[in-house]
C-alpha cells in the first residue's frame, strides 16, 4: 500500500513541476525532438523490396529463392513488349532499341532480346510444325515468279507492272504471292496512308505466310532488361525506367508509323504501383490534413487548441520516427502505414485532452487546475485504452507476415510515445499559450442539445427494439460473413489503367505469352525428362518447355523441305530498292489495265477492291503532278518504302534461313543454355496451364496438380497463392490473439465480466457488419486492405471503452452521455480517424482505395455500435440503472 502511496506521491509532484515549469518542460522537449529527428533523419530508410515481407522462412520461399540463384539474370526484370503495324517493324525496332539500351551502363545490368541471334536466324525454320513448314514452301513456290521479277526491277515501275500483267493475264495470280484481290485491298490501304500524309507499311512477311500457315506472324517484340536498383529511393528503378524511355522516342521513325513499347514485368508493375501510391497517397494526404484541420476547428471551435493539437502530434510523430529507426532500421511497404494510424489515434488522445479541458475551464477560473483535473481525469482512461490497443497491434509481432509484424511493433509502441507526449506537451502549450476562453453553456446551443437528448432518449428508450434489431443484423451477417471473398492477385490491386498492368493482362489472355507459368528445377537431365514427361499428362497443364525442347524434331525431313525452297527460289541475295525517278508511265498503264478488265467483272468485291485501287493511283498521280523538287522526290520514295520497304530484310532473313543445318544440344547457344540450365546442373522445366488462372478455382487445381508430381514448384502463381494462405493464417491468428488478451487485460483492470463484455461487444459486431458490408460492396478481402483490421481493432475497444466508463459516471448524476466531452471526443476523434482513410478510397490503386474504403465503412459501424447499440445493450443488461 505504502509503494501505491509513494507513486502516486511522485507522479503529483512530477505533475506539478510540469504544470509550474512549462518552458522548462518544452525546451527539454524541444532539444530531445531535434536530436529525435536528427537521429532519425540519418537511420531510417525505406525498403521497397516487397519479396521477403511474406513467410521468408517458408518452403515455397525458398524454393523461390533457389530458383533466384539458380538463373538469377530472369529475376527482377522489365519485360518491354514492343508492338507496331507491322512484324518487319516489330523486328527492327525491337533490335535497335535492344541496342541503345545496352549502352546505358549506369542504369541497366543486362538486355536480353529472346530468338535474336544467329544461331535462330539460321535455323529458325527448323522449329516451325511440319505443317506450317509445308505451307510457307508452297506460298513461295507460288511467289516465286513475282520474287524473280520484283528481283530484275526493284522498285514502284516495277512493282505495278507486275499487278498490270496479273490483270491482263489469263492466269491471274500466277506472279502474286496471294490473291490478287487481297493483294490489292492491303495495297490500297498503304497507298492511301502513304499519299495523304500517314504512315503505313505493307508487311510482305504476312503476305507470304499468309494462306494457311497455324503460326500467326507476331506483331510483338520482347527485351528483358535488368536494372539497377536504388532500394533507398521509393522507385528503386526509376533511372533505369526513364532510360528506357529515353530510348523509345530515339527509335521512333517519322516516315514510318509509330511504335509502341509497353513497360511491363516483375519490375515494371511494381514501379507504376509505387508510382501510383506515391501519387495517390500524396493527394490523399493533403486532402486528409485540410479536413483533419477543418474537423479540428468545428469541434473546438478554437485556432489555440487545433495549433497545440497539430503541433503535439508533429513532436508525437517524430518521436515514433525515432523509435522506427532503433528497432527496425528499415520501413517496408506495409510497416510505413503505421504513420498513418499514429496520425488517426494521436489526434484522438489530444481531442479527449482538449474537450476534457475545454469543460473544466466552466468550473475552474484557473487554467493549471483545469489541466491537472483534465490530467487526472482522462489519464488513466487513455492509458487503458493505449494498452489495449497497443496489445491488439502487438499480436501480429508473432505473425509470419513481416510487413505487417513490423506494423504492429511500430503502431503498437507509438501508441505509447503518442500518449506520453500529450499527457505532457499538450498542457505545457496549453499552460503558456494566450488564451482568452469564456465558457459557453450547451444551453446557447439549442439544437445541438435538442438533439443529443432525442438521440439519447429514444436509444434508451428503445433499448429492446435495438437490442432485438441488432441481433438480427448479426445473425444474417454471420451469414454473410462466410460469403467474403477474398482476391491476392496483386494484379487487379493495381491501377488498371497503368501501361504495366495492360500489357501484363494482353500478355495473361494469349497461352503463348502468359507470365502466369510454374517453374521445377530438377537436377540431372534423366530427372528432368522423365519429370516432364509426367507433366504433360497433367489435364490442367497446356504444354511443357525446357532446354530439350529446343532441339527441332523431324529435322531430317525438315531440311529436305528447306532445302527443296532455296532450290525454288535459285537466288542468294535480294537486291536494295533501287530509286524510281519517274514512276508516272508505269502508273498510267497500270489505270489502264484496270479500266479494260473492270467492265468484265461480275463480282462485287473484287468490282470494290479495283475501284478503289484506282482511285489511289489517281490520287498519287495528282500528288506526283503537284509536287516540286525536292518534295516530289521524296514523296516517290516514301511510296516505295511503305510498299516495298519491307520486303528485302524479310527476303534476306529467308535466305538466310536457307542455310539451316541439324541441331544438337552442343550447337545451342550459350544465352539459350544459362536460360534453361545453370551453371549447377539445374535444369528448368517451364509449365503452361491450359484454363484462365485469374480464376481462384482453376488457379488452385493448377497448382495442386503440379505439386503433386512436383513440390517443389515455384514461380509468380505459386507466389500468389502461397502468400494468400499465409496472410490469412496470420491475420487469424493475430485476430484470436488479440481478442482473447484485450478480454484478459480488461477483466484484470475493472474486475467486472459484464464491462468486459460490453467493452468487446461492439468491437466484436462492427467487425462483424464491416466483413458483411464487404459482401454487399463487393470488395473483396486484399494483401492491402487486409491491414484495415488491426486499425479498426484499435480504435473500436477505445471507443468502448471510453463509453462503458462514461455509462458507469451517468449513473449517478444523470448526464445526457452524448453531451459529455468524452463522446464529443470519440465523434470527433473517429471523424478525424475517417478523414485520414477516407480520401485513400479515391486512389487510383485499387488495394489503397479498398483499404480506405474498408476502414471508412469499420468507423461507420463502430461508431452505430458504440454510441446506439452499446447505451440499448447496457440499459438490457443493467436492468434500469442507466437512464437519459
Amino acid at each position: 500500500m505504502s509503494l501505491k502511496t509513494d507513486c502516486r506521491r511522485l507522479l503529483s509532484l512530477g505533475l506539478n513541476w510540469m504544470l509550474h515549469s512549462p518552458v522548462v518542460v518544452l525546451i527539454i522537449i524541444g532539444l530531445l525532438t531535434f536530436f529525435a529527428f536528427q537521429f532519425t533523419a540519418n537511420n531510417l530508410s525505406i525498403n521497397t523490396d516487397t519479396a521477403e515481407l511474406i513467410a521468408p522462412d517458408a518452403p515455397f520461399q525458398q524454393n523461390r529463392r533457389n530458383f533466384e540463384k539458380a538463373f538469377s539474370q530472369d529475376m527482377h526484370t522489365l519485360l518491354l513488349v514492343v508492338e507496331s503495324d507491322t512484324p518487319e517493324l516489330t523486328k527492327s525496332a525491337t533490335k535497335r532499341l535492344g541496342r541503345l539500351l545496352s549502352t546505358d551502363k549506369n542504369n541497366i545490368q543486362s538486355v536480353y532480346i529472346p530468338n535474336d541471334n544467329d544461331f535462330f536466324h539460321q535455323n529458325g525454320l527448323l522449329y516451325l510444325d511440319p505443317e506450317d513448314l509445308q505451307t510457307i514452301s508452297g506460298n513461295l513456290s507460288q511467289a516465286q515468279p513475282f520474287i524473280g521479277r520484283i528481283t530484275q526491277e526493284p522498285n514502284l515501275t516495277g512493282f505495278f507492272s507486275i499487278f498490270e500483267d496479273a490483270l491482263i493475264s489469263t492466269d491471274k495470280n500466277q506472279d502474286l504471292p496471294i490473291d490478287l484481290p487481297a493483294l490489292i485491298n492491303k495495297v490500297s490501304t498503304v497507298l492511301h496512308k502513304a499519299i495523304n500524309g500517314s504512315n503505313g507499311l505493307l508487311s510482305w512477311q504476312e503476305l507470304i505466310a499468309e494462306k494457311k500457315l497455324k503460326t500467326a506472324q507476331s506483331t510483338k517484340g520482347f527485351i528483358i532488361i535488368l536494372p539497377k536498383f536504388d532500394y533507398t529511393q521509393i522507385r528503386p528503378a526509376e533511372l533505369a525506367i526513364n532510360s528506357i524511355r529515353q530510348a523509345v522516342a530515339q527509335i521512333q521513325d517519322a516516315n514510318l508509323p509509330n511504335v509502341k513499347v509497353w513497360v511491363t514485368g516483375e519490375v515494371g508493375l511494381e514501379d507504376d504501383e509505387l508510382s501510383g501510391m506515391s501519387a495517390g497517397t500524396f493527394t490523399a494526404s493533403i486532402f486528409s490534413i485540410v479536413l483533419v484541420c477543418i474537423i479540428l476547428l468545428i469541434a473546438y471551435r478554437s485556432i489555440v487548441f487545433t495549433v497545440a493539437t497539430l503541433l503535439t502530434l508533429a513532436v508525437g510523430m517524430v518521436f515514433c520516427g525515432a523509435f522506427a529507426a532503433f528497432s527496425v532500421k528499415e520501413l517496408n511497404l506495409i510497416s510505413v502505414a503505421f504513420a498513418v494510424s499514429n496520425i488517426g489515434l494521436g489526434v484522438e488522445y489530444a481531442i479527449h485532452f482538449c474537450l476534457r479541458y475545454r469543460d473544466n475551464l466552466s468550473h475552474h477560473v484557473d487554467r493549471a487546475r483545469a489541466i491537472h483535473s483534465t490530467l487526472v481525469s482522462t489519464g488513466p482512461s487513455l492509458m487503458l485504452c493505449a494498452g489495449t490497443t497497443a496489445i491488439g497491434l502487438y499480436a501480429f509481432i508473432p505473425t509470419d507476415y513481416k510487413g505487417v509484424s513490423e506494423l504492429g511493433l511500430l503502431a503498437g509502441s507509438s501508441l505509447f510515445i503518442c500518449l506520453a507526449v500529450t499527457l505532457i506537451v499538450l498542457p505545457a502549450l496549453l499552460k503558456i499559450i494566450p488564451m482568452s476562453m469564456p465558457a459557453q453553456p450547451t444551453t446557447n446551443k439549442p439544437i445541438v442539445t435538442t438533439l443529443a437528448e432525442k438521440i439519447a432518449t429514444a436509444t434508451l428508450h428503445y433499448a429492446k427494439p435495438i437490442v432485438i434489431v441488432t441481433a438480427t443484423v448479426a445473425v444474417i451477417s454471420i451469414a454473410l460473413v462466410f460469403k467474403v471473398q477474398t482476391d491476392f492477385n496483386p494484379i487487379n490491386l493495381r491501377d488498371p489503367n497503368t501501361e504495366s498492368v495492360i500489357a501484363f493482362k494482353s500478355l495473361t489472355k494469349d497461352k503463348e505469352t502468359t507470365p502466369m507459368t510454374l517453374t521445377i528445377l530438377a537436377k540431372d537431365e534423366t530427372k528432368a525428362k522423365a519429370l516432364q514427361q509426367k507433366l504433360a499428362t497433367i489435364p490442367s497443364v497446356d504444354k511443357t518447355i525446357s532446354l530439350f525442347d529446343f532441339i527441332p524434331t523431324d529435322q531430317e525431313d525438315k531440311l529436305m523441305t528447306i532445302e527443296n525452297m532455296a532450290l525454288t527460289l535459285g537466288t542468294t541475295a535480294f537486291p536494295p530498292l533501287k530509286p524510281d525517278l519517274n514512276p508516272i508511265p508505269g502508273i498510267n498503264n497500270l489505270i489502264k489495265a484496270i479500266d479494260t478488265v473492270l467492265p468484265t467483272k461480275t463480282d462485287a468485291h473484287e468490282i470494290q477492291s479495283l475501284t478503289v485501287f484506282k482511285k489511289e493511283l489517281q490520287d498519287m498521280l495528282i500528288e506526283l503532278d503537284t509536287r516540286q523538287e525536292p518534295s516530289r522526290r521524296d514523296f516517290i520514295e516514301k511510296v516505295q518504302t511503305a510498299l516495298l520497304g519491307t520486303l528485302p530484310n524479310v527476303m534476306n532473313d529467308l535466305f538466310t534461313s536457307f542455310k539451316a543445318n541439324e541441331v544438337t544440344m552442343k550447337d545451342l547457344p550459350l544465352d539459350i543454355k544459362d536460360r534453361w540450365l545453370s551453371k549447377e546442373g539445374w535444369y528448368r522445366i517451364q509449365i503452361f496451364p491450359k484454363k484462365d488462372l485469374n480464376n481462384l478455382a482453376d488457379l488452385q487445381e493448377f497448382i495442386t496438380d503440379v505439386q503433386a508430381i512436383a513440390p517443389e514448384t515455384t514461380d509468380l502463381p505459386i507466389m500468389y497463392w502461397e502468400s494468400m494462405k499465409e496472410v490469412v493464417a496470420a491475420f487469424q491468428q493475430a485476430i484470436v490473439i488479440a481478442l482473447v488478451t484485450i478480454a484478459l487485460l480488461l477483466y484484470v483492470i475493472r474486475r467486472n465480466v459484464i464491462d468486459t463484455l460490453l467493452v468487446m461487444t461492439p468491437l466484436l459486431l462492427a467487425g462483424l457488419l464491416t466483413m458483411a458490408s464487404t459482401v454487399i460492396t463487393h470488395t473483396p478481402i486484399n494483401f492491402a486492405n487486409i491491414i484495415a483490421l488491426p486499425l479498426l481493432l484499435g480504435l473500436g475497444v477505445d471507443n468502448g471503452i471510453h463509453m462503458v466508463e462514461k455509462l458507469h459516471h451517468s449513473l449517478s448524476d444523470k448526464q445526457n452521455i452524448y453531451q459529455s466531452s468524452t463522446a464529443r471526443a470519440m465523434f470527433y476523434g473517429a471523424l478525424t480517424t475517417a478523414s485520414s482513410f477516407a480520401g485513400l478510397a479515391f486512389s487510383p490503386h485499387q488495394g489503397i482505395a479498398s483499404m480506405g474504403l474498408i476502414i471508412t465503412m469499420g468507423i461507420f459501424w463502430i461508431m452505430v455500435c458504440t454510441f446506439i447499440v452499446l447505451p440499448a445493450l447496457s440499459k438490457v443488461v443493467l436492468k434500469n440503472k442507466v437512464s437519459a
